[in-house]
């Protein structure tokens, strides 16, 4: 039996969500009594051997086609299902990112498989030979689902920032066996063909610390305090849906269901009311404050430590303390 993590990677860049989908992999493997093996798509990925035999995968199937030299969901869901197809894992568990979701369900297409997406949990008495029972988040993460997934091979992809990332040696260094997938025209129509870089340093998503305005922030020149208080935490700022569809700022700075998933140390949630959309993108962030003049918002009720007053009023003053124990 074998357990298959599909590694997510950025033209040889390991994601951090393929950590833990690895950790979650391996430990899934330990409990079946099953073989922990990984998956990496195109050449640029190879050097990436080094970084998964730390999380003791005992087998590495690298998967190469010349067309493979950059992401494209019908080509890289394909080149699974042909790897899937050779190897015949019990179970196949990639990133619950939007690029890890759709290669697992083009895969699973092709496969003529059901997958199941967004999983929290694992079955812990799940050995291999029957149905696995899972947990997912649905409805935006409003709703627990409990599932069973019965097919001779389990597609999955992790929730993101569920399982903790742990390096764990195997007794013996990984085998490593080279697989030239068979990819036709018609899987190579969709591929990444250019990048907007931004600045390079922490983003939104990787931040220890955030700083995001909602509405109640009143306009885009008024996020300049909160501009300030993220500067001298070394974070970044966020903002809601509501911000950006008033276009007080980018797309790009948006937290929550449409927008980006975050998972930082301290989360300052300004002026934000907490909707479901938006608390799906934050409910991983290891402490919330929340700034907001109602009490009964539904970020304030979630949030571990909450200040009920003005975020114009309140957010100057953290600043004005921060930089007076910086200059002494």
């Amino acid at each position: 039996m074998t357990v298959l993590a599909v590694v997510e990677h950025d033209r040889g860049t390991i994601t951090g969500a393929s950590l833990g989908v690895l950790t979650a992999a391996r430990n899934l493997a330990k409990q079946m009594g099953a073989k922990f093996e990984a998956l990496t798509i195109g050449a640029n990925a190879d050097a990436l051997s080094e970084v998964i035999s730390k999380f003791g995968a005992t087998t590495i199937h690298q998967a190469h086609n010349s067309a493979l030299t950059d992401f494209g969901p019908e080509a890289w869901g394909e080149s699974i299902a042909q790897v899937v197809r050779k190897t015949s894992p019990q179970v196949v568990i990639s990133s619950g990112t939007e690029r890890g979701q759709e290669i697992i369900a083009q895969a699973a297409a092709r496969l003529d498989l059901p997958a199941a997406m967004n999983c929290l949990e694992f079955d812990k008495d799940f050995n291999g030979t029957q149905p696995l029972k899972v947990v997912r988040a649905r409805w935006g993460g409003s709703l627990m689902e409990e599932s069973e997934i019965d097919a001779p091979i389990k597609l999955v992809t992790l929730a993101n920032h569920i399982v903790e990332p742990q390096e764990e040696l195997a007794n013996t260094p990984p085998t490593v066996l080279s697989i030239d997938v068979d990819l036709d025209d018609s899987v190579k129509q969709t591929f990444v063909q250019d990048r907007v870089e931004r600045i390079a340093g922490v983003t939104l998503a990787t931040s220890p610390v955030v700083v995001s305005g909602g509405r109640g922030v009143g306009s885009a020149e008024a996020f300049a305090p909160l501009e300030e208080l993220a500067g001298l935490l070394n974070g970044v700022v966020g903002c809601s849906r509501a911000v950006t569809n008033n276009g007080w700022r980018n797309h790009t700075d948006q937290v929550g269901q449409t927008g980006t998933r975050i998972a930082p140390d301290i989360y300052i949630a300004c002026g934000i009311s907490g909707a479901i959309q938006h608390w799906v993108g934050a409910m991983a962030s290891k402490n919330i404050l929340a700034i907001n003049i109602d009490a009964q918002a539904n970020i304030v009720t979630k949030a571990g430590y909450a200040v009920i007053g003005d975020l114009h009023v309140v957010v100057p003053a953290i600043s004005a303390e921060i930089r007076k124990r910086h200059s002494k």
